[in-house]
């Protein structure tokens, strides 16, 4: 059976369960915060010793990214990337600069400084508000259907309140299409109860 060491507040243990419960993947979630043996086990399997990581039979996987890439091609259905290389490769790169562009920030705002946390935070705003209107031109991050970008980013955007990152009006797409993922059955099976708290004070 499928095994997955993940962190109930990572987000990029996240990214990973969204993808499995999209799929609806049978597969062993294995909290390495409270299961005894855990974490020691993944520190075996991963020379990084972070989760998210993936053991499906004899192939170990690390990184969110490359997880999520396999799981949807071991999986192909339902799709999360389109079967053209060259969309496919633009969503790529579209998950790519989130990962440099947002990621980063969130990063920032998880381990810096009180000082890196609020320029962070405030940097983050910004460009999301400026990114609004690339969320008005489909449902999801350019495509009509739920994707691999839109799997990462959903997790990112569901911590927003977490982080004290209120978005103002001009980002309404923004915030529009957050409510559309956060409302798919999948990704309400992918929360954790510790990420269920996280907004339950802005909720």
């Amino acid at each position: 059976m499928m095994a997955l060491y993940s962190s109930p507040s990572s987000l990029d243990c996240h990214r990973v369960r969204f993808v499995l419960a999209e799929k609806g993947i049978n597969v062993e979630i294995i909290d390495i915060t409270t299961e005894p043996g855990a974490a020691s086990d993944m520190a075996e399997l991963n020379p990084y010793n972070e989760a998210p990581t993936l053991v499906d039979r004899d192939l170990v996987l690390y990184g969110a990214a490359v997880i999520n890439d396999y799981l949807d091609e071991r999986y192909p259905h339902p799709p999360l990337m389109p079967v053209d290389p060259v969309s496919r490769a633009r969503l790529r790169l579209t998950r790519y600069r989130i990962m440099r562009d947002w990621f980063t920030l969130a990063g920032d705002i998880e381990k810096g400084t009180a000082k890196q946390a609020e320029k962070a935070r405030k940097l983050l705003r910004e460009s999301l508000t400026a990114a609004n209107e690339i969320f008005t031109i489909a449902p999801f991050v350019m495509s009509e259907e739920l994707s691999l970008v839109d799997c990462s980013l959903g997790p990112l955007l569901w911590r927003l309140p977490h982080y004290n990152v209120q978005l103002v009006k001009n980002a309404a797409a923004v915030q529009a299409y957050a409510e559309r993922v956060f409302q798919r059955p999948s990704f309400q099976a992918s929360l954790t109860p510790t990420e269920q708290q996280m907004i339950a004070a802005d909720g």
